[in-house]
C-alpha cells in the first residue's frame, strides 16, 4: 500500500527527543484497513519513507487513533528541517 501526504514536523520532549510527522486522518483510516496485516506487535506499522532525497525504513507509532511517522535525524538533519516545516511524505506499508 502506497500513501502520499503533507504535514509539519513536530517534537516530542520526552526522556528522548525524537521528531515526527503526522500522517493526516485520510491516510491514517487506510492503513488502519491493512494494519492487521502489517503490524509486528504493539500497533507499529512497518513502512519505507522517503522524505526529499532521502528513504528510510521504520515503523508508524499509533496516536489517538491516527499514526506518527518517526524522523530520524540522519534524515532530519541532512535536509535542515526543524519543527514546524512542512514535508512531503512518500510511504508504502510493508505486508
Amino acid at each position: 500500500m502506497d500513501v502520499v501526504f503533507a504535514g509539519h514536523v513536530i517534537e516530542w520532549r520526552g526522556p528522548s527527543p525524537f521528531y515526527f510527522v503526522p500522517v493526516p486522518e485520510e491516510q491514517s483510516a487506510d492503513i488502519r484497513e491493512v494494519a492487521a496485516m502489517a503490524t509486528y506487535g504493539w500497533g507499529v506499522i512497518p513502512v519505507e519513507a522517503r522524505i526529499g532525497g532521502i528513504t528510510f525504513a521504520t515503523s508508524l507509532f499509533p496516536r489517538d487513533g491516527g499514526y506518527l511517522l518517526p524522523v530520524r535525524n540522519a534524515v532530519r538533519k541532512p535536509q535542515g528541517l526543524s519543527t514546524g516545516d512542512e514535508v512531503t511524505v512518500e510511504m508504502a506499508v510493508r505486508l
